[in-house]
């Protein structure tokens, strides 16, 4: 393991556009994408960082953008096709050179699983997103069939789960329907592919961005641990939440803590750290191997 993080990139000459993970860099006409080992749980950047998982980000990131074939903002991950102020050798293996895309403001989110805001709504409403769903289900089960989940971003920074009605009448029924088929064709080709290997793809958020020429094409990270709920087969038992292939440990870790969730949090201990980065670089490697 490394033995620092990169929680910040530095690039001589350029200002980011930071956020939680990635540092945007705008050359004009294209981007450069930065994964940083920045992790965040609860709204907050935790310290410290977890070293390498920008690379295990991007590493996902790129299997998948190869592996689905579909139109997508990819340009290259080779830091010669990139100004020379960005051959650095702290940022190999973690920027991608993408083309720049007007960003549709939707998360366009799959779930083959009932989890997270999903089992919260069900609980209440036996719906999710407006979608009615059949009776006596219990947390984690597998839907009848996957469904589309759209969100946007409240101005409290949480994605705020809407309905599929609400989405078409924002930005147009036509790219709401155009959104919808090809999210949940992603996710039903990753799913099974993921099954193959062991792994249960219980959902996932994309995001969509619109080419000058009008054309919609996939942007930002995709399939990655970060973006997506992955479950062990082995360990997959409805009625529990299964451990996941993410950010879990960081969060069960800070709510065994006295932290209030209102101030800064205390730092992740060394074992969660390990712990965090070896549950990513296991998904990845099950995924790509």
């Amino acid at each position: 393991m490394p033995a620092e993080a990169l929680v910040q990139s530095q690039v001589p000459g350029y200002t980011p556009r930071r956020g939680k993970v990635r540092d945007v860099y705008d050359l004009g006409d294209k981007l450069v994408i930065v994964a940083t080992d920045r992790i965040s749980a609860f709204d907050y950047v935790l310290q410290p960082g977890i070293p390498n998982k920008g690379r295990i980000l991007t590493a996902m990131t790129l299997f998948w953008l190869k592996w689905l074939d579909v139109p997508n903002h990819f340009l290259s991950a080779n830091l010669a096709d990139m100004p020379a102020e960005f051959r650095q050798p702290e940022l190999e293996g973690r920027a991608m050179l993408v083309k720049k895309t007007t960003v549709i403001p939707i998360e366009c989110v799959a779930r083959g699983y009932l989890a997270g805001s999903g089992w919260k709504e069900y609980q209440a409403s036996q719906t999710v997103c407006g979608i009615p769903l059949p009776a006596g289900l219990q947390l984690a089960d597998r839907l009848p069939q996957p469904i589309f989940t759209p969100a946007t971003k409240a101005a409290s920074g949480h994605d705020e789960n809407i309905s599929f009605d609400t989405m078409a009448q924002r930005f147009g029924l036509e790219t709401a329907r155009t959104l919808q088929a090809r999210t949940l064709d992603i996710y039903q080709r990753a799913a099974d592919y993921a099954g193959r290997r062991g792994i249960l793809l219980a959902d996932t958020k994309l995001e969509w961005g619109r080419l000058p020429s009008g054309e919609i094409i996939l942007i930002d990270e995709v399939l990655t641990p970060d973006s997506s709920r992955y479950w062990s087969q082995d360990s997959y038992c409805p009625g529990v939440s299964p451990p996941s292939f993410d950010k879990q440990l960081v969060r069960d870790w800070l709510e065994s803590t006295a932290w209030d969730k209102a101030s800064p949090p205390p730092p992740l201990p060394a074992d969660v750290v390990e712990k965090t980065l070896a549950k990513y670089q296991e998904v990845l490697e099950r995924l790509t191997r």
